[in-house]
């Protein structure tokens, strides 16, 4: 077999017919031998294609130039790294496993160390509150606040159009139209509407937090900051985590209202039920114990919210793909954590009969 012309990715591109080169290549035999002097060029692309045609390994008898040897001895050393596919048998399995705990104890780790400096940089704010980064504080409620109560309201005007108009289908099989009230305002005041902010917040501020502090270390804007002796989290994490925990109430009850108003409204079309006997059964349905279990976890999901933003944040690598990967893996964490903060307070105020 012997090799003629350009054996080179460019030639491959400009031929097009590189599956039907593949498939006309004969078999490798004994007494057959191959010889690579008569081509022109040959480079790792075409090196590689003749590597997996022989089956990883050398033909019996080959001639070639040095400068060929060369190239295929380097193919040949890295495609021999190369693992091959193995099942997923008990080792595997036991070695991802762990793999997974140790990073997952990495971060809790990490959680927890931010979470101690966050509390040691309180305290010395309170100790010198004119050395307080105010400035911050004040731009991160306005991005993390105010420019969030559009989008809040909207969705929380529709969630509480579909459950009023869902609840209403029931509510008529049973002539229990004025329960309509106690529905939406229990579930509006002290789950929807607080969980539905914070899943919101967390998908829109918590990725802008990470984002920011990423983008920050694939600047090298950390590294100077570390250079000039500035904190990270006095500087960074403490401004995001009491801008949060302060603007989190707020978008709750507005989220919250927003839904009401949305339930009253389909309540009054579905079921004739009127805005007037809506705001007065109100007082009544929804204990005042119901906004403040709601404004008190809205704090929480705040601090969290923060504090996952800028540990992901400051775990990003300089690089572009690390600062996607930290982006995701921050919005997916903080929702998830969100509604299993928000079960576990659920089962907690249950256990206490409130």
């Amino acid at each position: 077999m012997r090799l003629l012309g350009e054996w080179t990715a460019a030639q491959f591109a400009k031929a097009r017919q590189f599956s039907a080169l593949r498939g006309a290549l004969p078999p490798v035999r004994p007494g057959h031998p191959w010889d690579l002097r008569g081509a022109g060029q040959l480079d790792h692309v075409g090196a590689q294609l003749l590597w997996d045609h022989w089956g990883g390994r050398w033909p019996p008898q080959i001639e070639l130039l040095p400068a060929q040897r060369a190239v295929l001895d380097r193919v040949a050393q890295f495609s021999g790294q190369r693992m091959a596919p193995t099942g997923l048998g008990w080792a595997t399995l036991v070695v991802g496993f762990g793999g997974a705990v140790l990073r997952a104890l990495s971060h809790i780790r990490g959680f927890v160390r931010l979470t101690g400096e966050l509390l040691l940089n309180l305290i010395q704010l309170a100790r010198a509150p004119h050395r307080g980064p105010w400035r911050d504080l004040s731009g991160h409620l306005f991005r993390i606040g105010a420019s969030a109560l559009p989008i809040t309201a909207l969705v929380g005007f529709l969630i509480g159009v579909v459950l009023a108009y869902l609840t209403s289908q029931q509510l008529k099989q049973f002539g229990a139209d004025t329960y309509i009230v106690n529905i939406l305002g229990i579930a509006l005041v002290r789950e929807l509407g607080p969980m539905l902010a914070a899943i919101l917040i967390a998908g829109r501020s918590g990725s802008a937090i990470t984002a920011q502090i990423g983008v920050m270390r694939v600047t090298d804007e950390l590294d100077a900051m570390r250079v000039m002796g500035i904190p990270h989290s006095f500087r960074l994490v403490m401004p995001r985590t009491i801008a949060l925990a302060i603007a989190m109430p707020l978008i709750s009850v507005w989220t919250t209202l927003a839904g009401l108003v949305g339930g009253m409204l389909a309540a009054d079309v579905s079921l004739g039920i009127t805005p007037a006997y809506f705001l007065n059964a109100m007082p009544a349905a929804v204990h005042v114990n119901n906004l403040i279990i709601a404004t008190g976890k809205s704090v929480v999901f705040g601090i969290l919210i923060a504090l996952i933003g800028c540990h992901f944040g400051l775990r990003v690598k300089p690089d572009t793909q690390s600062l996607g990967q930290g982006t995701t893996a921050s919005v997916v964490t903080a929702i998830t954590v969100v509604i299993l903060v928000d079960a576990l307070f659920a089962v907690l105020f249950s256990q206490v009969g409130m």
